[in-house]
């Protein structure tokens, strides 16, 4: 992996802050949050610490639907900006009870319509498939449903395992998804870092902790 190209890209602090499985819980909103989103196998855990260059910072499982809570992670780049990344229950997983991925979605829908700090909503789909009625409606609810007092969200959309296919691949896998979603997909590999860069900045363009000027090269 390229290390990262300036102090902007750098994280020198990333740390676990608190969890929530009730909105009572949040923690006070006093940084900008980076929401992650997406099915229960997505690899969502993985992105999010290879994001904050930390190996099992966020819990990986091996059994889809292990995050039962919101997760919020603190992280200080070089340049001493500071962001929360918080990590959601992923959806989509059949095996759990109908009650506890009802009690899920309350928590989830919570979070997103009432956060006042929320700026970024990352929603994750594997490079291997295409986007599903799920992530189109997400993003619908994301544009629609809110009654915090805050700007516009960011809704970013992030190809993860892209090292799961072949290098001469992804590029044009990346540009048939932009195209079904009508905005840019994001690759990236939490294997290989690919694509960090590229969607860290993204991440603090739409957070409102930049903007940076874009790599000359991205996934």
């Amino acid at each position: 992996m390229t290390a990262p190209s300036s102090p902007q890209d750098r994280v020198v602090l990333a740390e676990y802050v608190a969890s929530a499985e009730t909105e009572k819980q949040f923690p006070p909103p006093t940084l900008a949050e980076i929401a992650f989103l997406g099915r229960s196998n997505v690899g969502k855990s993985s992105l999010m610490n290879r994001l904050m260059e930390r190996s099992g910072l966020v819990r990986t499982s091996n059994t889809p639907g292990c995050t039962r809570k919101v997760s919020w992670f603190r992280a200080r780049a070089q340049d001493s900006a500071e962001l929360f990344l918080v990590d959601l229950p992923g959806y989509g997983y059949a095996r759990r009870s109908k009650a506890e991925r009802s009690e899920w979605s309350r928590l989830i829908e919570d979070y997103l319509t009432t956060r006042p700090s929320l700026r970024v909503a990352a929603i994750l789909l594997d490079v291997r498939r295409d986007p599903e009625e799920e992530e189109r409606d997400l993003r619908e609810f994301l544009t629609t449903q809110s009654s915090a007092s805050r700007p516009p969200l960011s809704l970013l959309f992030v190809a993860t395992k892209l090292d799961k296919i072949p290098k001469n691949a992804q590029k044009p896998r990346l540009t048939a998804l932009s195209e079904k979603l009508g905005q840019r997909v994001f690759g990236f590999s939490a294997e290989t870092g690919e694509g960090r860069v590229p969607l860290w900045r993204a991440i603090r363009t739409g957070a409102g902790v930049g903007p940076l000027p874009s790599p000359s090269s991205e996934a």
